[in-house]
């Protein structure tokens, strides 16, 4: 079987388990996605999403970052870690919006990596879910599942994306960047392949 004819499969296998494929992160706009993702670095979804409502109540226009002052919006986000550079780049990525971009978040990844604190996996993941362009979002989840199918022998996320753009149907790729999300939350966990009861199991390579 190649990777392509595996990635396929993989493919419509977790679209059967898991036909809602939602980003976990809570956000009304581009904006707040952009800011919750962000906050995502070295922190759970669910304590982002513990915190965002009280950021996005304080701060619900673009010029309200711009004009924040970074104490204000590190109190705020303590928890999620990393709060002194977090905050930064929250109020950063917000004036470069406005200053450079029209007061609109970017829609392309070579744009997206201009701003502050954003790197390729938060690019794809508003390229994808708010511009719904084809888009690899390497989580660790996506890279660990990726190589224990037998799609890449790679964890480095910049070489994950590039072999899995090639493998991935683009009108499916971002969906499936998500089903591994959970996917890999539920049963092929970091701790443990739950293998017997794993939608990939007859075809994954780690068991052929």
């Amino acid at each position: 079987m190649t990777k392509k004819e595996r990635a396929l499969k993989a493919v419509e296998a977790l679209k059967q388990e898991y036909p809602d494929a939602l980003c976990s992160l809570e956000a009304q706009n581009p904006l707040e996605l952009l800011i919750a993702t962000r906050l995502s670095a070295q922190c759970t979804d669910a304590r982002v999403n513990l915190v965002t409502p009280v950021l996005f109540a304080k701060y619900k226009t673009l010029d309200d970052y711009c004009e924040a002052r970074v104490e204000d919006v590190e109190e705020i986000i303590h928890s999620c870690g990393f709060y002194h550079g977090k905050a930064r780049d929250i109020i950063g990525m917000a004036q470069k919006i406005r200053s450079d971009f029209g007061g609109r978040v970017p829609d392309t990844i070579e744009a997206l990596t201009t701003l502050p604190g954003v790197g390729r996996k938060t690019a794809n993941l508003i390229v994808g879910d708010v511009y719904h362009k084809p888009a690899v979002v390497t989580d660790t989840h996506l890279i660990r599942l990726a190589n224990r199918i037998g799609l890449v022998e790679t964890k480095e996320p910049v070489k994950v994306e590039t072999a899995l753009r090639k493998l991935l149907p683009p009108d499916e790729s971002n969906d499936f960047c998500h089903r591994c999300v959970l996917h890999g939350r539920a049963v092929c966990t970091a701790r443990k392949a739950h293998c017997e009861s794993c939608a990939l199991n007859s075809f994954c390579k780690k068991n052929i």
